[in-house]
Protein backbone atom coordinates (compact mmCIF):
# COMPACT_ATOMS: atom_id res chain seq x y z
CA UNK A 1 0.00 0.00 0.00
CA UNK A 2 2.88 2.43 0.75
CA UNK A 3 4.49 1.38 -2.60
CA UNK A 4 1.45 2.07 -4.04
CA UNK A 5 0.63 5.53 -2.53
CA UNK A 6 4.31 7.03 -3.15
CA UNK A 7 3.67 5.71 -6.65
CA UNK A 8 0.94 7.54 -6.89
CA UNK A 9 2.46 10.53 -5.75
CA UNK A 10 5.17 10.42 -8.05
CA UNK A 11 3.01 10.04 -11.19
CA UNK A 12 0.88 13.51 -9.93
CA UNK A 13 4.27 15.24 -9.41
CA UNK A 14 5.56 14.46 -12.76
CA UNK A 15 1.84 15.44 -14.47
CA UNK A 16 1.94 18.44 -12.32
CA UNK A 17 5.89 19.83 -13.49
CA UNK A 18 4.58 18.40 -16.79
CA UNK A 19 1.48 20.44 -17.21
CA UNK A 20 3.28 23.22 -15.78
CA UNK A 21 6.18 23.32 -17.77
CA UNK A 22 3.57 23.23 -21.27
CA UNK A 23 1.72 25.75 -19.93
CA UNK A 24 4.58 28.07 -19.91
CA UNK A 25 5.75 26.88 -23.39
CA UNK A 26 2.60 28.01 -24.39
CA UNK A 27 2.79 31.50 -22.66
CA UNK A 28 6.53 31.98 -24.35
CA UNK A 29 5.27 30.75 -27.23
CA UNK A 30 5.34 33.19 -31.24
CA UNK A 31 2.07 32.25 -31.53
CA UNK A 32 1.36 33.21 -28.17
CA UNK A 33 2.64 36.81 -28.21
CA UNK A 34 2.20 37.13 -32.00
CA UNK A 35 -1.41 36.95 -30.73
CA UNK A 36 -0.90 39.44 -27.90
CA UNK A 37 0.68 42.06 -29.80
CA UNK A 38 -2.47 42.06 -32.26
CA UNK A 39 -4.42 42.80 -29.16
CA UNK A 40 -2.37 45.18 -27.73
CA UNK A 41 -1.61 46.75 -31.17
CA UNK A 42 -3.49 49.65 -32.00
CA UNK A 43 -5.80 49.93 -35.67
CA UNK A 44 -3.91 52.57 -37.65
CA UNK A 45 -6.78 55.16 -38.42
CA UNK A 46 -7.80 56.09 -42.46
CA UNK A 47 -6.63 59.19 -43.39
CA UNK A 48 -7.24 61.72 -46.37
CA UNK A 49 -3.38 61.17 -47.70
CA UNK A 50 -3.09 57.51 -47.30
CA UNK A 51 -1.52 56.01 -50.20
CA UNK A 52 -4.89 54.25 -51.72
CA UNK A 53 -5.29 51.61 -54.84
CA UNK A 54 -6.90 52.58 -57.77
CA UNK A 55 -9.12 49.53 -58.47
CA UNK A 56 -7.37 46.86 -60.12
CA UNK A 57 -4.69 48.83 -61.72
CA UNK A 58 -1.55 48.18 -59.56
CA UNK A 59 -1.92 52.33 -59.50
CA UNK A 60 -1.93 54.22 -55.75
CA UNK A 61 -2.80 57.38 -55.23
CA UNK A 62 -3.25 59.43 -52.18
CA UNK A 63 -7.06 59.28 -51.09
CA UNK A 64 -7.59 63.44 -51.61
CA UNK A 65 -6.35 64.57 -54.77
CA UNK A 66 -5.65 68.32 -55.81
CA UNK A 67 -7.62 69.77 -58.73
CA UNK A 68 -6.08 72.37 -61.44
CA UNK A 69 -9.29 73.37 -63.36
CA UNK A 70 -11.93 74.88 -61.42
CA UNK A 71 -13.88 77.33 -63.47
CA UNK A 72 -11.76 75.76 -66.47
CA UNK A 73 -8.53 76.42 -64.20
CA UNK A 74 -9.56 80.30 -64.48
CA UNK A 75 -9.85 79.96 -60.30
CA UNK A 76 -6.35 78.26 -59.83
CA UNK A 77 -4.90 80.61 -62.99
CA UNK A 78 -6.01 83.91 -60.68
CA UNK A 79 -3.35 83.04 -58.36
CA UNK A 80 -0.63 83.37 -60.79
CA UNK A 81 2.19 80.91 -61.95
CA UNK A 82 4.31 81.34 -58.60
CA UNK A 83 0.92 81.10 -56.16
CA UNK A 84 -0.03 78.32 -58.14
CA UNK A 85 3.37 76.38 -57.84
CA UNK A 86 3.91 76.95 -54.22
CA UNK A 87 0.00 75.69 -53.71
CA UNK A 88 0.72 72.49 -55.48
CA UNK A 89 4.04 72.08 -52.99
CA UNK A 90 2.12 73.04 -49.67
CA UNK A 91 -0.47 69.98 -50.98
CA UNK A 92 2.46 67.86 -51.55
CA UNK A 93 3.79 68.64 -48.21
CA UNK A 94 0.58 67.81 -46.68
CA UNK A 95 0.70 64.10 -48.17
CA UNK A 96 -1.01 64.91 -51.07
CA UNK A 97 0.37 62.95 -54.34
CA UNK A 98 -2.67 62.99 -56.60
CA UNK A 99 -2.62 66.31 -59.10
CA UNK A 100 -5.51 66.31 -61.59
CA UNK A 101 -5.08 68.41 -64.94
CA UNK A 102 -6.04 68.66 -67.85
CA UNK A 103 -5.46 70.03 -71.25
CA UNK A 104 -8.39 72.09 -71.88
CA UNK A 105 -7.12 73.95 -68.05
CA UNK A 106 -5.88 77.27 -67.59
CA UNK A 107 -3.10 75.62 -65.91
CA UNK A 108 -2.25 73.31 -68.20
CA UNK A 109 0.64 74.52 -69.19
CA UNK A 110 2.22 75.37 -65.72
CA UNK A 111 2.28 71.74 -64.65
CA UNK A 112 5.49 71.17 -65.51
CA UNK A 113 7.18 73.68 -63.51
CA UNK A 114 4.92 72.66 -60.60
CA UNK A 115 5.84 69.18 -59.94
CA UNK A 116 9.53 70.08 -60.77
CA UNK A 117 11.65 69.43 -58.12
CA UNK A 118 8.80 67.04 -56.71
CA UNK A 119 9.88 62.99 -56.46
CA UNK A 120 8.10 61.76 -59.93
CA UNK A 121 8.02 57.86 -58.69
CA UNK A 122 5.69 59.46 -55.11
CA UNK A 123 3.34 60.88 -57.89
CA UNK A 124 -0.17 60.41 -59.59
CA UNK A 125 -0.70 62.62 -62.38
CA UNK A 126 -3.61 62.12 -63.96
CA UNK A 127 -4.65 64.26 -67.24
CA UNK A 128 -7.48 64.18 -69.86
CA UNK A 129 -7.61 64.76 -73.79
CA UNK A 130 -10.51 66.83 -75.00
CA UNK A 131 -12.11 66.03 -78.18
CA UNK A 132 -10.89 63.57 -80.73
CA UNK A 133 -7.61 64.79 -81.84
CA UNK A 134 -6.58 63.44 -85.38
CA UNK A 135 -3.14 62.39 -83.93
CA UNK A 136 -4.32 61.24 -80.77
CA UNK A 137 -0.72 59.46 -79.60
CA UNK A 138 0.84 63.31 -80.56
CA UNK A 139 -1.60 64.76 -78.22
CA UNK A 140 -1.02 62.10 -75.50
CA UNK A 141 2.74 62.88 -75.98
CA UNK A 142 2.06 66.74 -75.54
CA UNK A 143 1.13 65.84 -71.85
CA UNK A 144 4.40 63.82 -71.38
CA UNK A 145 6.01 67.29 -72.55
CA UNK A 146 4.44 69.33 -70.73
CA UNK A 147 4.67 67.10 -67.66
CA UNK A 148 8.16 66.60 -68.84
CA UNK A 149 7.63 63.55 -67.70
CA UNK A 150 8.09 59.93 -69.52
CA UNK A 151 4.35 58.38 -68.76
CA UNK A 152 1.08 60.00 -67.41
CA UNK A 153 -0.29 57.77 -64.86
CA UNK A 154 -3.96 57.72 -65.60
CA UNK A 155 -5.03 59.42 -69.31
CA UNK A 156 -8.70 60.38 -69.27
CA UNK A 157 -10.90 60.86 -72.12
CA UNK A 158 -12.16 64.26 -71.28
CA UNK A 159 -16.07 65.44 -70.63
CA UNK A 160 -18.03 62.43 -72.33
CA UNK A 161 -21.64 63.29 -72.50
CA UNK A 162 -22.66 60.42 -75.65
CA UNK A 163 -24.42 57.41 -75.45
CA UNK A 164 -22.43 54.16 -76.82
CA UNK A 165 -19.41 56.60 -76.88
CA UNK A 166 -17.09 53.56 -77.72
CA UNK A 167 -18.40 52.92 -80.79
CA UNK A 168 -18.30 56.65 -82.35
CA UNK A 169 -14.81 57.05 -80.34
CA UNK A 170 -13.21 53.28 -81.32
CA UNK A 171 -10.25 55.53 -82.97
CA UNK A 172 -9.14 57.72 -79.96
CA UNK A 173 -9.99 54.09 -77.89
CA UNK A 174 -7.29 52.64 -80.24
CA UNK A 175 -4.88 55.72 -79.74
CA UNK A 176 -4.58 55.08 -76.05
CA UNK A 177 -4.65 51.65 -76.16
CA UNK A 178 -1.54 52.38 -78.08
CA UNK A 179 0.19 54.66 -75.65
CA UNK A 180 -0.26 52.27 -73.28
CA UNK A 181 1.69 49.47 -74.56
CA UNK A 182 4.44 52.24 -75.57
CA UNK A 183 3.96 53.02 -71.63
CA UNK A 184 3.17 56.39 -72.40
CA UNK A 185 0.17 55.81 -69.92
CA UNK A 186 -0.04 53.59 -67.18
CA UNK A 187 -3.56 53.46 -67.08
CA UNK A 188 -6.57 54.91 -69.90
CA UNK A 189 -10.23 55.85 -68.48
CA UNK A 190 -13.12 58.32 -68.87
CA UNK A 191 -14.37 61.49 -67.03
CA UNK A 192 -18.15 60.96 -67.73
CA UNK A 193 -20.86 64.27 -67.71
CA UNK A 194 -23.91 62.51 -68.29
CA UNK A 195 -25.81 59.00 -67.34
CA UNK A 196 -26.14 57.67 -70.87
CA UNK A 197 -22.26 58.35 -70.82
CA UNK A 198 -21.37 56.82 -67.52
CA UNK A 199 -23.57 53.72 -68.04
CA UNK A 200 -21.35 53.08 -71.75
CA UNK A 201 -18.30 53.55 -69.58
CA UNK A 202 -19.23 50.76 -66.97
CA UNK A 203 -20.13 48.79 -69.89
CA UNK A 204 -16.85 48.69 -71.73
CA UNK A 205 -14.13 46.50 -70.84
CA UNK A 206 -11.75 49.40 -72.49
CA UNK A 207 -12.46 51.74 -69.29
CA UNK A 208 -10.00 51.07 -66.48
CA UNK A 209 -10.71 54.05 -64.44
CA UNK A 210 -13.43 56.41 -64.06
CA UNK A 211 -13.95 60.42 -63.23
CA UNK A 212 -17.42 60.34 -61.47
CA UNK A 213 -19.16 63.55 -60.11
CA UNK A 214 -20.78 62.46 -57.08
CA UNK A 215 -22.18 64.16 -53.83
CA UNK A 216 -25.92 63.57 -52.14
CA UNK A 217 -26.75 67.06 -52.48
CA UNK A 218 -27.34 66.37 -56.82
CA UNK A 219 -25.44 69.48 -57.91
CA UNK A 220 -23.78 69.17 -61.05
CA UNK A 221 -24.45 65.45 -61.21
CA UNK A 222 -25.77 63.21 -63.71
CA UNK A 223 -29.64 63.09 -63.63
CA UNK A 224 -32.20 65.13 -61.94
CA UNK A 225 -31.24 65.64 -58.53
CA UNK A 226 -35.02 65.06 -56.98
CA UNK A 227 -34.94 61.68 -58.98
CA UNK A 228 -31.26 60.87 -58.39
CA UNK A 229 -29.90 62.18 -54.96
CA UNK A 230 -32.71 60.97 -52.62
CA UNK A 231 -31.02 59.72 -50.24
CA UNK A 232 -27.90 60.47 -47.37
CA UNK A 233 -27.00 56.65 -47.53
CA UNK A 234 -24.56 55.85 -49.65
CA UNK A 235 -24.86 52.49 -49.64
CA UNK A 236 -28.19 52.73 -50.33
CA UNK A 237 -28.91 51.43 -54.66
CA UNK A 238 -32.16 53.84 -55.41
CA UNK A 239 -29.19 56.02 -57.43
CA UNK A 240 -28.78 55.49 -60.70
CA UNK A 241 -25.25 57.25 -60.52
CA UNK A 242 -24.53 54.86 -57.80
CA UNK A 243 -25.36 52.06 -59.12
CA UNK A 244 -22.95 52.53 -61.79
CA UNK A 245 -20.04 53.35 -59.10
CA UNK A 246 -20.66 50.16 -57.19
CA UNK A 247 -21.00 48.26 -60.73
CA UNK A 248 -17.96 50.00 -61.64
CA UNK A 249 -16.18 48.75 -58.33
CA UNK A 250 -17.24 45.40 -58.55
CA UNK A 251 -15.44 45.37 -62.22
CA UNK A 252 -12.13 46.57 -60.21
CA UNK A 253 -12.04 49.29 -62.08
CA UNK A 254 -10.73 52.92 -60.45
CA UNK A 255 -13.20 55.23 -59.25
CA UNK A 256 -12.41 59.12 -58.18
CA UNK A 257 -15.43 61.51 -57.63
CA UNK A 258 -14.99 64.91 -58.35
CA UNK A 259 -17.63 67.63 -57.85
CA UNK A 260 -17.30 67.15 -54.12
CA UNK A 261 -18.04 70.22 -53.63
CA UNK A 262 -20.56 70.95 -55.96
CA UNK A 263 -18.09 72.88 -58.19
CA UNK A 264 -17.21 75.07 -55.72
CA UNK A 265 -21.01 75.89 -54.72
CA UNK A 266 -21.08 74.52 -51.24
CA UNK A 267 -20.45 77.53 -49.45
CA UNK A 268 -21.99 76.69 -46.44
CA UNK A 269 -19.66 74.44 -44.22
CA UNK A 270 -22.59 72.17 -43.77
CA UNK A 271 -22.79 71.19 -47.40
CA UNK A 272 -19.37 70.77 -47.41
CA UNK A 273 -18.91 68.39 -44.50
CA UNK A 274 -21.84 66.63 -45.34
CA UNK A 275 -20.39 65.69 -49.36
CA UNK A 276 -17.58 64.44 -47.88
CA UNK A 277 -18.96 62.22 -45.06
CA UNK A 278 -20.68 60.92 -48.04
CA UNK A 279 -18.06 60.08 -50.17
CA UNK A 280 -16.34 59.04 -47.21
CA UNK A 281 -18.84 56.37 -46.47
CA UNK A 282 -18.94 54.92 -50.09
CA UNK A 283 -16.05 51.59 -50.26
CA UNK A 284 -16.34 52.09 -53.40
CA UNK A 285 -14.90 55.33 -54.30
CA UNK A 286 -11.02 54.98 -54.42
CA UNK A 287 -10.33 58.61 -54.26
CA UNK A 288 -11.89 62.49 -54.64
CA UNK A 289 -10.51 65.22 -56.08
CA UNK A 290 -11.23 68.65 -55.13
CA UNK A 291 -10.06 71.98 -57.05
CA UNK A 292 -8.40 73.89 -54.78
CA UNK A 293 -7.10 77.42 -54.22
CA UNK A 294 -5.56 78.60 -50.89
CA UNK A 295 -4.19 76.67 -48.25
CA UNK A 296 -6.99 76.62 -46.39
CA UNK A 297 -8.96 74.91 -48.31
CA UNK A 298 -6.07 72.15 -48.76
CA UNK A 299 -6.58 72.04 -44.38
CA UNK A 300 -10.07 72.22 -44.25
CA UNK A 301 -10.67 69.30 -46.35
CA UNK A 302 -8.12 66.85 -44.75
CA UNK A 303 -9.49 67.54 -41.15
CA UNK A 304 -12.78 66.97 -42.47
CA UNK A 305 -12.15 63.74 -44.51
CA UNK A 306 -9.81 62.48 -41.40
CA UNK A 307 -12.83 63.49 -39.27
CA UNK A 308 -15.16 61.49 -41.33
CA UNK A 309 -13.08 58.43 -41.97
CA UNK A 310 -12.75 57.71 -37.87
CA UNK A 311 -16.70 57.26 -37.92
CA UNK A 312 -16.88 55.10 -41.04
Amino acid sequence: MKISHQRRQGVSRRQFLQTSALAGAALLSPWSLARSRAVDTPVTARTAVDQVALGKTGIKLSRLGMGTGSSSGHEQAALGKDGFIKLIHYAYDQGITYFDCAQSYSTFEWMGDAIKGLPREKLFIQSKVPGQPGDVLAAIDRHRKIFNTDFVDSMLIHCMVKNQWTDDWKRILDGFNEAKEKKWIRAKGVSCHSLPALRTATASDWTEVHLVRVNPQGKRMDGLAEEVWNNDDPTHDVTPVMAEIKAMHAKGRGVIGMKIIGNGQFKNPEDREKSIRFAMACKEIDAIVIGFTSRAQIDEAIERMNRALKEV
